[in-house]
Order: structure tokens, then C-alpha cells, then sequence
């Protein structure tokens, strides 16, 4: 399924709205392919990106959603993966039969997580501990908080409560407001209403002038000077530089040679960074994590064919296409406050030029969206590549975010 269909994600949001896991399934169902294979394929395919040999779990804290089958309940992959991050979806039902049942336990015992779905509370009752870590409650109508209240007055204290679907803010926050966390589409793209002010606060005003002085070649004596105007950003900077990721080899002190180690182009790639994580209006900690993921899986698809140096580029591009809603502001204005190159400005605006398909593409593979598959074959990208970068970006986003 890997070399012939694409991965989808959905976020799932805690009732601050922090990405705490992800659902991955596949796209479509290929024809010819059973289900059974199709979910053994994506259980194998995702063990196969996510975990590294000597770093193990490279999620981090994130929790990934599976979908299951009783005949899959045994195999060899789903062992491969940490049973503390793994959670398998099942429909109630299939638990009816008794070998189910007892496969279903024994992951349990494991310590394998399991959503129950299309459950009924009332006829499960104090039974829903020994069957599921977590159940699905589906909302429909127009009085989604009646429904959460319901709901959260059957809770468990062992079992936690997953809200599907969550179509907009208001319903988000009844959920949110009873504990329960939510799969939210791609609700998180929305943005929602804030009365906060908007536009570049203090922080993000500097880092923009550091942009626009990169952009320019300034000396680094006046990279510097600028810097030490804000003592939070030169404290970053040290850190970063003498992160265990940078592998500078010796620690760093002076801002001056933190600016030479770094170098122009990744300096401007980490103040793309972190422009958009010293956003405070209308603060969205998945949209900043979407952002991060977008920008990467944009960058990776781009490599093979405009290399390393133009794909910073199309990182940029991927980042700054969600920076409108992380400041409240519109895209024009965006762009007002920071010179970029026409190709950026051309994939941001209509998502052409150079670098505007990669970004296109990149977008598509948040949705379940049928321009996935246009997308990559005009790029001459396969389901495989974009795959690979897809859980490479979202594995890589973890680090960055932290």
C-alpha cells in the first residue's frame, strides 16, 4: 500500500489544543486490496519510519492511532511498535466474539491502548475498563454540549473520552470544557475568534529586522547588535547552537561566534522557527506543530530535484504559509513586514512559481485530499517518496516544537 496509496493524518487535540497523537490511515482502499492487508501494510510501513535502532521512538510523546481488524490483532509489526505510543481502534462489535475478546485483553495486558468505537455506554456500562483504554463518542446535531454533558457524566476514570466529529471552535471548547479530547479534522486550519490583539509583538518585530538584515548580507557585527537587544532571543541562539542536534563540538559563548558558526542560510532558517513560535495572539499550539510539519515535508519533497540549499527555500515558504493565522494578520501584511524572494512570494500567494507545487503538495497531505496523487506525479514524486517524507517531517517536527 506504501508504493501505491498515501498516508493521511488527523490531529488529535487535548482540551488545550496540543497535538497529543495522530490517526494515520491510508487514503483510499487500492483496489484488489483486502482491509486486512491494507491496515498490516500501514502498521509495518509506519514501525518501519517511526522507530530507529539506536534512537528508538521517534515520535517522542506523540500517541498514533491505528485502525484495526480482529485478524490483525497478532501481527508480527504491530509488536515492533512501543505498545505505551500504540493505541488500536476497533469497533465494538467485534469484541461480541470471545477470541477477539481475549486477543483484544491481551494487548492490553501489554500495554497496547484500544478506542473502542460505535460503543453503547448504557449496555457496556462498568465493563468498559476491562474492553478499551479509550472510547469514541460521536456528536451529531446541532447541541454538541448537551451530547458532551451526557457523555462526560459516563465517564471512567480509567477510560479516556475521544470526541468525533468536532466541526468548528464552539463545540472544540464544550468538549474541551469537559476533559474531552477531540480528532478534529482539519478544524484546526480554521482560525478561530480571538479578541487578542493582533499583529508582531516586541520579539517577532526583531526577528523580522534580522530577516530582512540576513536577507541583506549585514556584517555580523550588526547581526549582533541587534541581537543583544533582546536578551530571550540571545539565549535561544546559544542554546541552539550548543543543542546536541547542532553538534558544534565545543561549547559556544559569544553571540559573534555563534553567528559565524551558524552561517546566513540556516540562520534565517531558525529565525523562520522562531518567528512563528514567539507568536502570543491567538495562540495555537497544532497550528505552530502543523506549521513546523508542513514547512520540513515541503523542504524533503522539494530535495531531489532543486537540492539541499534551494529546498531552505521552499522550508521557508512551507512555514510562512500558516504564519497569517499564528499572527491574526493577513497574508499581505505578512509579507509588508519581511523582503522575500519572487518564488516564495509566488508559492505563498498562489502556490506557483518554483516552489509553489511543493507547498501545494505539502497541504494536500494534511486533508484527504485527491490532489495528493495529481500533485506527486507532476513532481515525478512516488507515493513512496511522499510517504517517507511525510512521517520523516512529522517525526523530525517533535524536536523542533519540544
Amino acid at each position: 500500500m506504501h508504493q501505491t496509496n498515501f498516508l493521511v493524518r488527523e490531529p488529535l487535540l487535548d482540551p488545550k489544543q496540543r497535538v497529543v497523537g495522530y490517526e494515520l490511515t491510508w487514503q483510499q482502499a487500492s483496489a484488489g486490496v483486502s482491509t486486512l492487508d491494507a491496515l498490516e501494510s500501514l502498521v509495518g510501513f509506519v514501525a518501519s519510519q517511526v522507530l530507529d535502532e539506536d534512537d528508538g521512538w521517534l515520535l517522542r510523546d506523540k500517541t498514533l492511532f491505528l485502525e484495526a481488524v480482529p485478524a490483525m490483532l497478532s501481527t508480527d509489526a504491530l509488536h515492533a511498535l512501543p505498545p505505551e505510543r500504540t493505541v488500536l481502534s476497533i469497533r465494538a462489535a467485534e469484541l461480541a466474539n470471545a477470541d477477539t475478546m481475549a486477543a483484544v485483553q491481551g494487548l492490553r495486558a501489554g500495554g497496547v491502548g484500544v478506542l473502542l468505537r460505535e460503543a453503547d455506554l448504557t449496555r457496556i456500562g462498568s465493563r468498559l475498563p476491562t474492553m478499551a483504554s479509550y472510547v469514541e463518542m460521536r456528536f451529531s446535531g446541532a447541541d454538541v454540549g448537551t451530547q458532551a454533558r451526557t457523555y462526560a457524566a459516563l465517564k471512567q476514570s480509567t477510560v479516556g473520552m475521544i470526541a468525533r466529529p468536532v466541526s468548528n471552535w464552539a463545540d472544540f471548547d464544550a468538549c474541551a470544557a469537559l476533559g474531552l479530547n477531540a480528532f478534529v479534522g482539519k478544524l484546526h486550519l480554521t482560525p478561530r475568534p480571538s479578541t487578542d490583539s493582533k499583529g508582531l509583538n516586541p520579539a517577532q518585530t526583531i526577528i523580522m529586522q534580522l530577516m530582512q538584515m540576513v536577507r541583506q548580507n549585514a556584517d555580523i557585527a550588526q547581526l549582533e547588535a541587534v541581537l543583544k537587544r533582546d536578551a530571550t532571543l540571545s539565549y535561544k541562539l546559544l542554546r541552539f547552537i550548543n543543542s546536541a542536534g547542532f553538534g558544534a563540538g565545543r561549547e559556544v559563548q559569544s553571540l559573534r561566534q555563534a553567528l559565524t558558526l551558524l552561517g546566513y542560510t540556516p540562520l534565517y532558517r531558525w529565525l523562520t522557527l522562531l518567528l512563528a513560535t514567539a507568536s502570543t495572539s491567538g495562540y495555537s499550539p497544532v497550528l505552530l506543530e502543523t506549521a513546523v510539519v508542513r514547512g520540513r515535508l515541503a523542504e524533503l519533497l522539494a530535495q531531489p530535484a532543486l537540492g539541499k540549499s534551494e529546498a531552505e527555500n521552499v522550508f521557508v515558504a512551507g512555514m510562512f504559509s500558516l504564519l497569517d493565522r499564528l499572527l491574526g494578520i493577513p497574508m499581505q501584511e505578512v509579507l509588508a513586514n519581511i523582503q522575500l524572494s519572487e518564488d516564495v512570494v509566488a508559492a505563498l500567494l498562489t502556490r506557483s512559481g518554483k516552489y509553489g507545487p511543493y507547498l501545494a503538495l505539502a497541504e494536500a497531505c494534511e486533508l484527504n485530499s485527491d490532489l495528493v496523487a495529481s500533485l506527486a506525479a507532476s513532481l515525478k514524486l512516488s507515493p513512496l517518496d511522499v510517504n517517507k517524507a511525510h512521517l520523516s517531517a512529522l517525526a523530525w517536527a517533535q524536536n523542533v516544537a519540544a
